[in-house]
């Protein structure tokens, strides 16, 4: 699957055991069967995975897939991989549960895009590729072939979760044309994630991004946050984006904000987990990307201030905070700096005699505050193999030390 071809079809046949007059892909839009010839000559983006397919992932990528403009160019196929040598007929075809039928028909009839029509049909061959050489285990990976069926990258979601259908055409130099004009600002850090952000950027005002999931210091931190704009008549508004992997807490977090009016919130209801989940998950896709193309933490800005965000919401600080005025100022602080800082606004509200100087001015008390005590730490995930070896601390610039955690999905 690594050589050239005139076009894709030799490379997709190879996977499927098909006849040429069957129709083994299913269109999850139109309801229909269709013949692997609809992907002639096309990008194809093999979405793999098991029966385990996150939703909040299905509903981010749905999401994606229905702002794409160029569906003439490259389409979507779910190439679902359940294959067990115990559970095999003698041809070779895998069988499945009653449950995993379910489970299969469940996901593709919510998916929009090109399914195989039963993974029965994928070869045995194709699968122990999949597994051996392109390192799929039991994360979901979108796989690129090229209109040649060539591989021009082996795992594109973290580029979908960085730049969306700009990603497109998913290769490494394109990577790098889409990083040469951006700086680290509240349009890249948030991205569109909310249609509000865009609006309020427009109307010069301060944008607070925070997260945590201690309710009570979210409470102290909004009111205060709150009463230092209201007394250097800044016009604010606060958003609360969670921590990754929500869970039960960040659900209650979400829900009390929303009913005490104490913020913005992504969604109220069930849809807040999508939201926070991408949020999350596209800052972590920026640090991979970042990392393709060739930066570390010491030679570029963009990647210590993803650390900064990704260690705040690792360690066991009580929140933290990101303030932005416009497209322009940012900065950001954890619980340990930020409510003394606010606390004490009183000192230098002298520096803010325009709202656009809020940010800077509070920038300049963040960066001047240095807490007795710090413990930061960095969890990032190892799916991918990308973990770094030096990893440098956010707050004192030593080298942080490197160990292994395990977790489950417990609170």
């Amino acid at each position: 699957m690594t050589s050239a071809h005139v076009d894709n079809m030799k490379v997709l046949r190879a996977m499927f055991r098909s006849r040429e007059d069957q129709r083994p892909l299913y269109h999850g839009r139109t309801k229909t069967n269709e013949r692997l010839d609809v992907l002639r000559s096309k990008y194809v983006l093999l979405l793999i995975s098991d029966l385990e397919l996150p939703l909040e992932e299905l509903h981010i990528l749905n999401s994606i897939h229905r702002q794409q403009t160029d569906r003439h160019e490259y389409e979507v196929l779910w190439l679902p991989v359940i294959h067990d040598p115990s559970t095999t007929t003698a041809a070779g075809a895998a069988t499945m549960t009653p449950m995993q039928e379910k489970a299969f028909q469940d996901l593709r009839n919510v998916m929009p895009w090109y399914s195989v029509d039963h993974p029965s049909l994928v070869e045995r061959v194709a699968i122990r590729y999949i597994r051996e050489y392109w390192k799929f285990v039991h994360m979901p990976m979108l796989v690129v072939l090229d209109p040649h069926g060539k591989p021009s990258n082996h795992d594109a979601l973290p580029m979908i979760w960085s730049w969306g259908t700009e990603a497109f055409p998913f290769t490494g130099e394109h990577e790098k044309y889409l990083w040469a004009s951006k700086i680290w600002n509240i349009s890249l850090l948030a991205d569109n994630i909310d249609a509000r952000i865009p609006l309020w950027v427009e109307e010069n005002k301060v944008i607070c991004l925070y997260g945590g999931e201690d309710i009570q210091w979210i409470r102290n931190f909004t009111r205060k946050a709150r009463e230092v704009a209201e007394a250097l008549h800044v016009p604010l508004e606060m958003l609360y984006v969670g921590k990754r992997n929500p869970k039960e807490k960040v659900r209650s977090c979400n829900e009390t904000i929303a009913k005490e009016r104490l913020s913005n919130v992504f969604a109220a209801g069930d849809d807040y987990y999508d939201y926070v989940w991408f949020f999350w998950v596209r800052l972590w896709g920026l640090w991979n990307s970042r990392k393709k193309i060739g930066m570390t933490v010491e030679n570029d800005v963009i990647m210590r201030e993803i650390l900064d965000v990704l260690a705040y919401d690792s360690s066991n600080h009580q929140g933290w905070a990101a303030f932005s005025w416009s497209n322009r100022d940012i900065t950001k602080g954890n619980a340990e700096k930020l409510m003394p800082v606010l606390d004490n606004y009183a000192q230098w509200a002298y520096k803010v005699d325009r709202p656009d100087r809020f940010v800077r001015a509070l920038d300049e008390e963040l960066q001047g505050f240095h807490p007795e005590h710090h413990c930061t730490r960095l969890i990032l995930p190892a799916s991918d193999g990308q973990i770094s070896e030096r990893v440098v601390c956010s707050e004192c610039g030593k080298t942080m030390d490197k160990f292994v955690l395990y977790s489950c999905c417990t609170d």
